[in-house]
């Protein structure tokens, strides 16, 4: 904050009421499913200081891009590079090599704040491989260094167009942000939960707050009300959202809208004061540091656990990440900011100077690849498995549902199909292990599947609308195949997403149209699915020689999350249906098993591997 700006405990409280939904989120702590809004807080947050600073000088004629710059690089870049740093050390130290290989990109990337780019072509924000990016949050750091690239010159051009017009243009510009965040939202590419075109409106609208009149002097009663309505807004969106809400967009506006109630009415209130309290003012004043440090550790903390944090081990990350945010703060942040200690030139010199060292170092990690000489042959083995995937696991996944990017993939041999495999992401390894098993057999089998989406007709799911639209096509496709005989069913059936009380139902009529068109119906059931990435962990036991000691999920458990599929067994039979239950392979013991003739059955926590579809495809009978 500039000296002409009076200091607003109330906005650190605020960062506060921002960063700890984050944390507890990435914690996993219950009743935080919504965390991740506090990003959004922390975008308007910064578009009401930054836009503040920059107007007062523009307006007084005293603006200068290499100052503004260098508050930036004080603020921002200490320390994450020594966050960078320690991620390079852990990740090297800890990670096996296909977790290892992408670790010196992202940080290269990061470096130069294109971080949310990487991420948009690599992952999604809450998916499987996002787990093990230990870099990952630095991508709002990426769209907020973006922004400050573009919205200082903004500001600067608009100079002489008077308050009002300067007001509009941005709030124009901010509509126009939103509004494409809005026609992207239920898009699952990533661009509108990563990318600054769909992100810009929300730091805008702390922009606006910033350059509109005072408020004028109003009651105290509406005052009150709508400072808690801003925070209720805030709690609401932390408490009800989840990791299926479609996010951004609409659903930004409550987060967003609620920061920029409490920014604008919450001073002189009930919740002003007690954003003002001196715990929430101390969580504040150190939560760039926190935000940059909670995210590795909670990765690293589980990666080397194999498995979610749970219980006490919660308790001490939580209590970890606070001691390296408040040392961060105290020892790096403080230093760098005061720029009595550290003049301008220095300041710059020392930002250039290490960012050439972390970058340096991240470019000679690239040609090591994973680095594989840092563990034993058994080790990469194991490890290896999370590629032993479908060669057409991509190509054969329909993205949507138009007929443009519908694929037609045919495995097996070169005839026309006599069977189909119609699934989700969990049939894709199946269809290419049938699709071998009819190859040497001169027949073929069509493989229509798609992520997410169960083979159930009238399933319908919020954030992807084109699953209905998908299956309806695929049942069209098969009654329009004659020559299509069989069709094989393959889900996640022991998803929660999946386990719902009108989906039985559901089954059972996609069955009796398939029936109804004359098709043969293979049920294929439930793969037991493991409470740890199997490749990974079997290759951490086999690096301590424990690898005797890792067991699958326990049949008992297996059984109670399954059984409102399993259940339908005989009757789906007494119908004519034929079931295929993987258990009679991939169960031993009282458990479930993880190898075959030390191959992993699976290459994540669900998914089959080849060897472990080849496994249950070996009870299927494709004999004409």
């Amino acid at each position: 904050m500039s000296e002409s700006a009076p200091y607003r405990r109330d906005v650190d409280g605020l960062r506060a009421l921002a960063i700890l939904p984050v944390l507890a989120f990435h914690s996993k702590i219950p009743g935080f499913s919504g965390g991740f809004v506090g990003v959004d807080l922390f975008f308007v947050i910064s578009g009401f200081l930054i836009t503040g600073i920059v107007a007062r000088e523009v307006d007084n004629g005293s603006f200068s891009l290499v100052r503004f710059y260098e508050r930036r690089a004080r603020r921002i870049l200490p320390a994450l590079l020594v966050m960078i740093a320690a991620v390079l050390a852990l990740a090297a130290w800890l990670y096996l090599p296909d977790d290892f290989a992408s670790v010196p990109r992202s940080a290269l990337m990061t470096l130069f704040f294109l971080a949310n780019v990487w991420f948009f072509t690599k992952t999604g924000y809450f998916g499987g491989p996002a787990e093990t990016m230990p870099l990952l949050h630095c991508w709002s750091l990426a769209v907020e260094e973006q922004f400050y690239v573009v919205f200082p010159l903004l500001l600067w051009a608009c100079a002489k167009c008077g308050h009002k017009r300067r007001w509009t243009v941005i709030a124009l510009v901010a509509a126009l942000s939103f509004a494409l965040a809005w026609w992207k939202q239920a898009d699952t590419d990533g661009f509108a939960f990563y990318l600054l075109p769909t992100r810009a409106w929300e730091m805008m609208a702390g922009s606006l707050l910033a350059l509109a009149a005072p408020v004028p002097p109003t009651s105290r009663v509406p005052r009150q009300l709508v400072a808690f309505a801003g925070l209720v807004l805030i709690v609401w969106s932390v408490i009800t959202y989840d990791r299926h809400t479609v996010f951004p967009g609409l659903a930004a506006l409550p987060p967003v809208l609620g920061a920029s109630l409490l920014i604008r009415f919450a001073p002189g209130t009930v919740v002003g004061k007690l954003l003002s309290t001196a715990p929430l003012v101390g969580v504040g004043l150190i939560s760039y540091s926190l935000y940059l440090w909670h995210w590795p550790l909670i990765v690293f903390a589980e990666y080397t656990r194999d498995r979610p944090l749970d219980g006490v081990e919660q308790i001490v990350i939580v209590a970890a990440c606070f001691v390296a945010a408040w040392v961060s703060w105290r020892f790096i942040e403080r230093p760098f900011r005061d720029s009595r200690r550290i003049n301008q030139r220095r300041i710059f010199v020392y930002s250039a100077a290490s960012i050439a060292v972390v970058a340096g170092v991240s470019l000679a990690m690239l040609p090591l690849g994973g680095w594989t000489t840092r563990f034993s042959p058994q080790v990469i083995a194991l490890a290896s498995a999370a590629h032993d995937i479908s060669p057409k696991r991509d190509g054969c996944t329909v993205k949507n549902a138009s007929g443009a990017t519908w694929p037609q993939c045919v495995l097996g041999a070169a005839v026309p199909p006599a069977a189909a495999l119609w699934g989700d992401s969990h049939g894709i390894e199946l269809a290419w292990a049938l699709g071998q098993k009819f190859g040497r057999s001169g027949r073929a089998l069509v493989q229509h599947t798609r992520a997410s989406c169960p083979p159930v007709i009238g399933y319908r799911i919020d954030n992807d609308p084109d699953c209905a639209r998908t299956n309806v096509r695929v049942i069209q496709q098969l009654r329009a195949s004659p020559n299509v005989r069989t069709v094989y069913l393959a889900g996640f059936w022991a998803s929660p997403l999946y386990r719902k009380p009108h989906m039985p139902g559901l089954i059972d009529a996609t069955i009796a149209q398939l029936q109804a068109a004359g098709k043969q119906v293979v049920v294929i059931g439930p793969v037991p699915p493991q409470s740890f990435d199997v490749p990974r962990g079997l290759a951490h036991a086999a690096a301590k020689g424990a690898l005797a000691s890792v067991q699958g999920t326990s049949l008992g458990r297996y059984h109670d999350e399954t059984a409102w599929f399993t259940g339908h067994y005989a009757r789906w039979q007494r119908s004519g249906v034929q079931v295929v239950d993987p258990l009679q392979v991939l169960a031993s013991n009282g458990h479930t098993q993880l190898m075959i003739n030390n191959k992993p059955l699976y290459f994540d926590s669900h998914h089959l591997s080849v060897s472990g579809a080849a496994a249950v495809v070996s009870l299927i009978n494709v004999a004409q």
